[in-house]
């Protein structure tokens, strides 16, 4: 992630977008429960926002220094933070209430290592449990904010189809102002 993307993810003003954004539409499509999984917290401020709503949360990031860095200031919270590969966790299966990823799937170098995280996540999961998620649209403004970065996009049209394909239901995707939000459900 380039220096600009990653001071933007931990800066105030994209907690106010999550506040103001993200925080209402996530309550009004899921009830947590008590065991949350996070896929690429990155600097930690959606995990922030899960971990006051939940007992237990499970932060999954690949990079090693922002894990390391999300640990130690998360250390003695309800948060636990692994430094692992989101397609291959580790996790026990059927484990998660509530299955999120925000804002982190265009940084996946390809569509096919999208669709390995869903089927992690989908494996995660306990029956009856929610992936819920957003992600950047694509446009000429997204691309020039990640220059020298990997972008990339998810197509909303798609994006249920391949969410159905790893065994999720009652996929639904829908086009905010600068973001995709989808949700579905494992059986």
């Amino acid at each position: 992630m380039n220096k600009n993307h990653l001071e933007f993810l931990a800066s105030a003003q994209w907690a106010a977008m999550l506040e103001a954004d993200l925080l209402p539409w996530l309550v009004s499509v899921v009830e947590l429960g008590g065991d949350v999984l996070e896929i690429g917290p990155g600097p930690g401020l959606t995990t922030d926002m899960l971990r006051q709503r939940t007992s237990k949360l499970t932060a999954v990031e690949a990079d090693k220094g922002l894990a390391t860095a999300l640990a130690a200031r998360l250390r003695g919270t309800n948060v636990d933070v692994l430094h692992a590969d989101g397609t291959d966790t580790g996790l026990a299966a059927s484990r998660f209430s509530v299955a999120t990823c925000f804002s982190m799937l265009h940084h996946m170098p390809s569509a096919a290592l999208q669709d390995r995280l869903f089927a992690e996540m989908f494996r995660v999961l306990r029956s009856g449990g929610t992936l819920v998620g957003t992600d950047s649209i694509d446009s000429r403004a997204a691309r020039a904010f990640h220059e020298d970065d990997v972008f990339v996009p998810v197509d909303p049209r798609t994006l249920g189809t391949r969410l159905e394909a790893v065994g999720f239901v009652d996929a639904g995707v829908e086009v905010a102002s600068y973001e995709i939000r989808f949700r579905a459900r494992k059986p």
